[in-house]
């Protein structure tokens, strides 16, 4: 793609004021610990130097120049590589020019970063044939049309020792040392080698090459894309970039990084039934993390999402089968997404359910206490509330815990189960719809 000179405000940027804009950019954005202050004000930096590069690109009518740097050291993509992506793809969708750089010189040494021991050293024709494979996969999140592709050798092969001797001059060995992960090591007696000091350089020398705005990145990223590259395009006599920084996605675990090796990982290449039920696997607290860092969703979507559950109008699990649902159609499209709900439901949800069971008509939404009593499977209220508390109810395979929880009618069947044997199938269209 050529790079457009002029920008040209999208229908969503025209939609979006600037300080909606800045919401949906920074959206899920974290720059170290929760509650840290240093962290919080770095962000508030951030976000101030963001909105100066957005009011000045309307002024000038210059697009802003946002990257994301990968390393395809793998060729086999998670959930969790997307989420710097999707970031990118916001940028695009309001206009600016999203440029998707290929390590291809950075990955023969490898990011250190949050790493206990040396990466292996790889060779360019493997890095490569996986850049291809790794393009075609960020594809399906980002716009081919309107992304430019660069592979950073085309600059970093050609700096002399010279070239990297006045890089090099602008950083102390302190400030790598005080790094977390070779602290750690130096402490202990590991080593470290000379390399690994290179790959914080020629990522900061990257947004140099490429005169970037913005760069995007994860969390593990900070020292590289705010104390290397801010520092290096000053050197060179340029303005810092704005670091929007993503926090890590979590695995299937809730808890720990997704990572193939660690088994909790959600490949984006996995069939669309398979990658629904494992969505489907998360535990209910890390949901909001997976709506703000992985789907397409808009702020004010997902704190709505957040008030219904914290207010009990809609239940865990239906929230958490539309998140299911918008990343399946994200890789596979809507009528895959569609299929693997449905094989989701037949197989997991009504197993070793009985194929007839009475049918319960519900219009508005209603608290799952008052269905039970009102539908004769309990003697009273109260007896459906105390079989709540003893984990007795089950709403499609799904545990009711709360006593207060409500069914909102959606236009699907769903299943109600009170104790072993009572089944009640809920149908209902919500109100003002059919």
């Amino acid at each position: 793609m050529t790079e457009p000179e002029i920008y040209e405000p999208t229908p969503l940027a025209q939609q979006l004021s600037l300080d909606e804009q800045i919401r949906y950019l920074m959206q899920g954005c974290q720059y170290g610990p929760e509650g840290d202050p240093d962290a919080e004000q770095l962000k508030q930096r951030m976000e101030a130097e963001l909105r100066e590069r957005l009011e000045e690109a309307y002024r000038t009518r210059r697009p802003l120049r946002v990257y994301l740097g990968v390393d395809p050291r793998t060729s086999d993509l998670h959930l969790g590589h997307m989420v710097p992506m999707r970031k990118l793809r916001q940028f695009q969708e309001l206009g600016h020019t999203a440029i998707f750089l290929i390590g291809s010189f950075t990955s023969l040494v490898g990011d250190p970063s949050d790493k206990d021991k040396a990466r292996q050293i790889m060779d360019l024709d493997t890095v490569m044939a996986n850049a291809r494979t790794y393009t075609e996969q960020a594809f399906k999140i980002l716009d081919p049309e309107k992304t430019v592709i660069r592979y950073n050798h085309e600059w970093l092969a050609k700096l002399t020792f010279e070239d990297l001797i006045h890089i090099a001059s602008n950083f102390t060995v302190q400030q790598f040392l005080a790094r977390e992960h070779f602290r750690k090591r130096y402490d202990k007696g590991d080593a470290i080698f000379l390399h690994e000091f290179f790959y914080p350089l020629m990522q900061g020398y990257d947004a140099v090459a490429l005169r970037t705005d913005v760069q995007v990145g994860g969390t593990d990223q900070i020292f590289n894309i705010v104390v290397a590259g801010r520092k290096l395009q000053e050197a060179f006599g340029q303005r810092p970039q704005v670091a929007v920084i993503v926090p890590i996605l979590p695995g299937t675990d809730g808890v720990i990084k997704m990572s193939k090796s660690l088994g909790n990982h959600i490949p984006i290449l996995a069939p669309p039934e398979d990658m629904y039920g494992k969505v489907m696997s998360l535990p209910d607290h890390v949901m909001i993390t997976y709506f703000k860092l992985v789907t397409r969703y808009m702020p004010e979507q997902i704190e709505q999402i957040e008030r219904d559950l914290r207010e009990g109008r809609r239940h865990p699990r239906d929230v958490k089968m539309e998140l299911a649902r918008e990343i399946v159609s994200i890789f596979h499209g809507e009528d895959a997404a569609k299929r693997a709900e449905e094989h989701f439901v037949r197989v997991f949800q009504q197993r070793d359910l009985p194929e007839d069971m009475p049918e319960w008509e519900v219009s508005h939404p209603t608290r799952i206490v008052d269905i039970i009593a009102e539908a004769g499977l309990t003697k009273s209220k109260g007896e459906a509330r105390r079989l709540i508390k003893q984990g007795g109810v089950q709403l499609d395979g799904q545990r009711v815990t709360d006593i207060n929880a409500v069914f909102t009618p959606d236009g699907r069947e769903h299943v109600l189960r009170v104790g072993r044997r009572r089944f009640l199938r809920l149908k209902g269209t919500p109100s003002g719809e059919g």
